[in-house]
């Protein structure tokens, strides 16, 4: 295929080039003057969606969604599929989907899980909403930037999935740290609370796959100094997204609201640029203090 990448940041850098490996032709299109291997540039957004049978984009927030959306589907041929990988809030997704729909483009809402390590090595999870026609279109793109595509329904279903996923991984990596913090106020081993939780009722992906504790468990962000595989500031974004969609649906959230609350306070307090298992070691001297 013809594909149009806009967003070559951390993320969207390894995905262009994944696509580009599998023999796509793709040209890319970054604020930021980036060079991927395998990927043409272009001068502008429009420039890369024109002509292009799949635009792709990966944006930081909803409001930056909607003004390259209405830059590119001018310029996207009627019949092409613009696909947006960014994780937004539900009601951009849908208003970019009724926009190109009007203009005769197909749309699809997929954000992504598994972070730059999943970007690079083609194994993120897509979750897509939009049209069974649309997701037929790009699945087999999903099935070379990632290991697993779920179709979860219409137009913003897919945001839907990620922040619903997001809350319980905020909330889970809030309390498992909080568990560790606590285990070393009473003397518990880190090695021993692993051993019994890993395999016990406490069992997660946190624990088990992405522990906060350095030298426990599978190699993790903790092991390289909590350098990002998942910034505490996107979390704290995602759980943003996810107290919004909250408000706006009427649905009661007191977990999600405090762990967005506790990684509000720990960005606030330097930690945005840390891997969001980084709460960890910002808990352990804070004893029974508010956070």
């Amino acid at each position: 295929m013809k594909i149009g990448f806009i967003g070559l940041g951390n993320m969207g850098a390894h995905m262009a080039r994944n696509l580009a490996s599998a023999g796509h032709e793709v040209t890319g299109f970054d604020v930021s003057d980036v060079s991927v291997e395998g990927v043409a540039k272009s001068a502008s957004a429009a420039e890369a969606a024109t002509g292009a049978d799949v635009v792709i984009t990966m944006l930081p927030n909803g409001e930056i969604l909607r003004s390259v959306a209405d830059e590119i589907i001018p310029a996207m041929r009627k019949g092409a599929c613009f696909v947006d990988c960014s994780t937004v809030d539900v009601e951009s997704a849908r208003a970019v989907a009724v926009q190109a729909n009007e203009a005769g483009v197909l749309a699809v809402d997929a954000p992504v899980s598994g972070g730059i390590g999943g970007a690079d090595t083609g194994t993120l999870t897509f979750m897509a909403g939009g049209s069974d026609e649309a997701f037929a279109v790009v699945k087999p793109l999903f099935d070379i930037m990632g290991q697993k595509a779920v179709h979860c329904g219409g137009s913003g279903a897919g945001q839907a999935a990620k922040i619903c996923n997001n809350m319980i991984l905020g909330a889970t990596m809030a309390v498992t740290c909080e568990a560790f913090a606590l285990a070393d106020k009473l003397g518990l081993d880190r090695q021993k609370m692993f051993d019994v939780v890993s395999t016990s009722s406490g069992y997660s992906w946190s624990m088990n796959a992405y522990c906060p504790a350095p030298g426990i468990g599978p190699n993790s962000p903790a092991d390289n100094d909590y350098k990002p595989g998942f910034a505490a500031a996107l979390m704290l974004k995602d759980l943003n997204l996810a107290q919004q969609a909250a408000e706006a649906a009427d649905a009661a959230t007191p977990l999600g609201e405090h762990a967005r609350d506790l990684y509000d306070t720990f960005v606030k307090e330097g930690g945005g640029v840390m891997d969001f298992s980084a709460v960890l070691p910002w808990l352990k001297d804070k004893g029974h203090e508010d956070v």
